[in-house]
């Protein structure tokens, strides 16, 4: 478990430096690949953490328990394989997604997840000709029952700007192409109203089950700077 903890400190100090990323393409680096670049540290400011965390537990300030069960929280109820099933599920079951555009935190709710971070969400539909694209303007307001914990990227200033001035650009830095005849809609995030893009089901994938479709959902794609494909994304956690 103290493996665990330190993970998860690390990825939470991460985030928490978001605001000092100088730009989106040193941010980003190369396709889902750079993911793992997000979660490099210096060595010193992991030190800090360890240290920090034994110095409040030793000090009564944090209960031990109860940081498990944060971590147990964020590993497996929070995260980014939640928001896949709930695009899965809107694949195969028409009804379902039908109610998830209407009231997305009921159906969502229905799945069994439901936070203060998730209480007011709008879920947007990604067809033919609409491509949806997530930014938080302002901060980095997410959607953390279905998606987790948000990258670094997306707290940048960098994306935070160019999703809005130029989304087509900031698409192709990710290495998503979309089509001139194809409309991009920037939803703009805010503490009160937080969005989630539903990908359109790749073709191809009408035999496969709920459980394997779900494995094709990458975070990146519910942000809307992937799109879902027949190829098992890595490192969307």
């Amino acid at each position: 478990m103290d493996g665990t903890r330190r993970s998860f400190l690390k990825a939470a100090v991460t985030a928490a430096g978001a605001a000092a990323t100088p730009g989106l393409a040193q941010a980003r680096g190369n396709g889902q690949a750079s993911d793992h670049a997000h979660q490099a540290i210096p060595s010193d400011l992991t030190l800090r953490v360890k240290s920090l965390e034994s110095l409040l537990v030793e000090k009564g300030l944090v209960d031990r328990a109860a940081l498990d069960a944060v971590i147990d929280t964020m590993e497996h109820k929070v995260g980014p394989r939640n928001g896949a099933r709930v695009v899965a599920r809107a694949w195969i079951d028409s009804a379902y997604k039908k109610r998830l555009l209407e009231n997305a935190p009921a159906a969502i709710a229905e799945l069994g997840y439901t936070s203060g971070q998730g209480e007011h969400m709008v879920v947007v539909e990604n067809t033919p000709k609409i491509h949806n694209l997530i930014v938080c303007t302002l901060c980095s307001c997410y959607p953390w029952p279905v998606l987790g914990l948000p990258p670094v990227w997306y707290k940048s200033a960098p994306y935070r700007s160019r999703a809005v001035i130029d989304p087509r650009g900031i698409l192709q830095e990710f290495g998503t192409q979309i089509a001139e005849d194809v409309e991009v809609r920037v939803w703009d995030s805010t503490a009160e109203l937080r969005y989630l893009v539903l990908p359109e089901r790749p073709a191809g994938t009408e035999q496969m089950t709920e459980e394997e479709l779900a494995a094709l959902v990458s975070r990146d794609a519910m942000v809307g700077v992937a799109k879902v494909t027949l190829t098992k994304p890595g490192g969307n956690g």
